[in-house]
């Protein structure tokens, strides 16, 4: 009885130890997409505690420097829980191996984890369990040392481009609005080097934000700067030059299968689709339900056809050259946008991203 016992609390204390240490090579190894229960579980226990602290706050400016705690507080906890998880792994470990006490199996179990050295086994079972939590110890401050700036160089990567943006799209960024500062500039002939820019962002963003998915909730240093708004304000301005702009050498092709018109800028097109896909992998990780393959007007969007014909209206006053069939025109921005637009508002609500004017401060 004594040895089921002691090879029932051995199997016990193995495989704690076995699952947190899993955890930790999901979030922190593993170089791809790759969700964890215990991670997620601990990011969405802080985040009650903030939606509580939260709640009855009005004003934004407060809530977003509330919740520019949210994602370190979340990632500094994973350490501590997964030092404890650990360490009752051990104290299973070490009360199988010998040590009847479960409070003197604790302290030789945490006095190994955390290098102490204060307390000791007394068998050559001890020494070895206590040798490889004293490992699993400094590989989990080593590996969160390590994460850290890895991190953080993906997020400065991501916010030089987001501040970029307010010159060329105001603050909050307008698609409509960035499309005038073009014209005014005369340089709506020449945005293939923003798209090209901001398709290799959104290449990145996939990557790094399913990879290191904290990235998501980090917040930008400016309270009404928010990526997931960039990403909406680029995206929309490529679907508006590509359904609504009639510029100088543009060429009239037919229908994709889609129903949307041929693009006329493959630049804006390309960038467009590797900006969907991104954030469509992003909602996966996060299981955000969405339809992959929409279908307007089947599947809606926010954006109303009210709000297009305004645009196009600030449009042709600013001598913008646009298309003369609107209707056609709205067809197939809806087209493009219905690809993006319920994961858009899915990771605005998961981001709380900062309320935005989609046709600009006018």
């Amino acid at each position: 009885m004594t040895l089921l016992l002691d090879l029932l609390a051995f199997g016990v204390g193995g495989a704690i130890v076995a699952a947190t240490l899993t955890s930790v090579i999901r979030t922190f190894v593993l170089p791809r997409a790759a969700s964890d229960w215990l991670t997620g579980k601990v990011f969405a226990v802080i985040r009650r505690l903030f939606n509580l602290r939260t709640k009855k706050t009005k004003e934004y400016a407060t809530i977003d420097r509330i919740w520019a705690l949210y994602a370190p507080l979340s990632l500094m906890a994973l350490a501590p829980t997964w030092m404890t998880l650990v360490t009752v792994g051990y104290t299973f470990l070490f009360w199988a191996a010998g040590t009847k006490n479960f409070g003197e199996a604790f302290t030789l179990a945490g006095s190994s984890l955390l290098t102490l050295g204060f307390a000791r086994g007394s068998s050559l079972l001890d020494t070895v369990l206590s040798f490889t939590a004293a490992t699993i110890g400094l590989i989990l401050v080593a590996l969160l040392i390590a994460y850290l700036p890895t991190m953080y160089s993906a997020f400065s990567r991501r916010e030089v481009v987001v501040n970029q943006l307010a010159v060329r799209a105001n603050t909050p960024p307008s698609p409509v609005e960035m499309l005038l500062r073009f014209h005014r500039l005369d340089r709506l002939g020449q945005m293939a080097e923003a798209w090209v820019e901001w398709e290799t962002w959104f290449v990145e963003l996939e990557e790094s934000h399913t990879t290191l998915a904290a990235l998501v909730f980090f917040r930008s240093p400016q309270p009404d700067h928010s990526w997931v708004n960039a990403a909406e304000a680029m995206m929309d301005a490529a679907a508006l030059r590509l359904a609504l702009l009639n510029l100088p050498g543009d060429k009239v092709g037919g229908l994709l299968p889609s129903g949307i018109r041929v693009p006329t800028d493959a630049n804006a097109a390309i960038m467009l689709r590797a900006g969907f896909v991104a954030l469509q992998r992003i909602a996966v990780y996060f299981q955000v339900d969405y339809n992959p393959d929409p279908n307007f007007p089947e599947d809606p969007i926010s954006i109303t056809q009210s709000e297009f014909e305004q645009a196009a209206a600030v449009f042709a006053k600013q001598g913008l050259p646009i298309k003369q069939d609107l209707a056609q025109a709205w067809q197939d921005f809806a087209g493009w946008r219905v690809n993006y637009d319920s994961v858009l508002i899915a990771l605005k609500q998961i981001t709380i991203a900062p309320p935005t004017e989609w046709l600009g401060n006018r």
